[in-house]
């Protein structure tokens, strides 16, 4: 890809949770070049509203302060996607499908995730130009970028 098209990214609520609440250090570039606009998250209704709930369980600590505070941030570094529709193939898990819906409907270059069903799709998504790769491979991709 050249360095000179901007970047489109989802990113699913486990990384962003790495970003704001366990200052995960190998999410750290990622979250770095999200903050400066190196790469242009996005967003949705339905997977805002799955890291609002996250954020607001009480094993994580998240006060109700700290977590509008997260939110409003959120809101602020990523666009939102107004109209999302079905991906062309499906996630074996029908939580994380939201995510690949948005990344499809978006024209995502890369979908970061931990999560394995989603994972499992890089092969299939690639053929459809989106990238699903860890945190660590994006951290990869943008040093590559650079």
């Amino acid at each position: 890809m050249n360095s000179r098209v901007p970047v489109r990214v989802v990113i699913d609520t486990n990384v962003l949770l790495d970003f704001w609440v366990f200052n995960d250090p190998r999410a750290a570039p990622l979250r770095l070049a999200v903050e400066c606009g190196e790469v242009g998250a996005l967003r949705s209704g339905p997977t805002v509203d799955e890291f609002s709930d996250v954020l607001g369980r009480p094993v994580f600590g998240v006060s109700n302060e700290h977590r509008c505070t997260i939110l409003r941030l959120w809101d602020r570094l990523a666009a939102p996607v107004e109209r999302v529709h079905t991906a062309p193939f499906a996630c074996s898990d029908p939580h994380d499908q939201k995510f690949l819906d948005l990344a499809l409907t978006a024209g995502a270059h890369w979908l970061v995730t931990k999560d394995k069903a989603l994972l499992k799709l890089a092969r299939r998504a690639r053929r459809d130009g989106l990238q699903i790769v860890d945190p660590a491979g994006a951290v990869s991709l943008i040093s590559q970028r650079a």
